[in-house]
């Protein structure tokens, strides 16, 4: 079954109106794949990211984006989020005074619309951080505050298998960080992974994707997707660049 169809999207910058970022793009997901979008800098992966989320940072000119068979293209992005998309960020934010536990047990609720049991709920976060080698200290602390690069993006991950969303969208979680702790975040998302959900990673590096069964692989260049193929396609990218496809 569909999980998530994008049909023909155009999108422009809200802050420059005149310069069209994605240009005809069309993608999609089926229950139970992973999906990886690579491309170069600029070519517009993370604005299509933003774009399924609706950011107003961005502007829909042209296209739909559907999840499941309902149109999204132009929900809150708050109620994207309750319909089931997650998305991890490159830079995720800090939170000052707001615990970590308060945050996971508020958005849960407001995904679900009943308050976890709080024995169960603890049960279940502190499984996730353990398999993701966090200390069950940080539940206590403030939201990503003072955490390093390689916390943060476990933070990511813990956030993805607490909400169980029905696709997780990852923009370059995995930027910035070492061989250990990539490997971490992957395990993650293999914990993560059904036959009922998807998840569509963004990345510039293959590390990521070792210990994951990949369905399809996507070059996205100058806001299209020029070439799709399995994980052939990111080694081969991994070893000559994209050079052929911005000649």
């Amino acid at each position: 079954m569909k999980l998530l169809e994008i049909k023909d999207l155009y999108t422009i910058a809200e802050d420059d109106r005149e310069k069209e970022i994605l240009k005809g793009l069309n993608l999609e997901i089926n229950e139970g794949e992973i999906h990886v979008i690579m491309g170069p800098n600029g070519g517009g992966k993370s604005t299509l990211a933003n774009s399924i989320f609706n950011s107003p940072k961005y502007i829909k000119t042209n296209g739909k984006v559907i999840l499941e068979g309902v149109d999204i293209t132009n929900k809150r992005t708050d109620e994207i989020a309750r319909l089931g998309v997650f998305m991890s960020f490159q830079s995720p934010i800090s939170i000052p005074g707001i615990t970590l536990a308060h945050f996971l047990k508020t958005t849960k609720k407001s995904i679900t619309g009943e308050n976890p049991s709080i024995a169960t709920f603890y049960k279940e976060v502190g499984e996730a951080m353990e398999n993701l080698d966090m200390d069950n200290k940080y539940t206590s602390r403030e939201f990503n505050v003072g955490f390093s690069g390689g916390e943060q993006k476990k933070n990511e991950i813990l956030q993805m298998l607490i909400l169980n969303p029905k696709l997780a969208i990852l923009d370059e979680t995995d930027s910035g960080l070492d061989v250990d702790a990539i490997k971490t975040v992957s395990k993650g998302i293999n914990l993560y992974k059904n036959e009922k959900n998807g998840v569509l990673i963004i990345t510039h590096s293959t590390k990521i994707l070792e210990g994951l069964d990949v369905d399809k692989v996507h070059v996205l260049v100058n806001g299209k997707i020029v070439e799709s193929g399995d994980i052939s396609l990111a080694n081969k990218i991994d070893k000559e660049g994209y050079s052929k496809y911005l000649k």
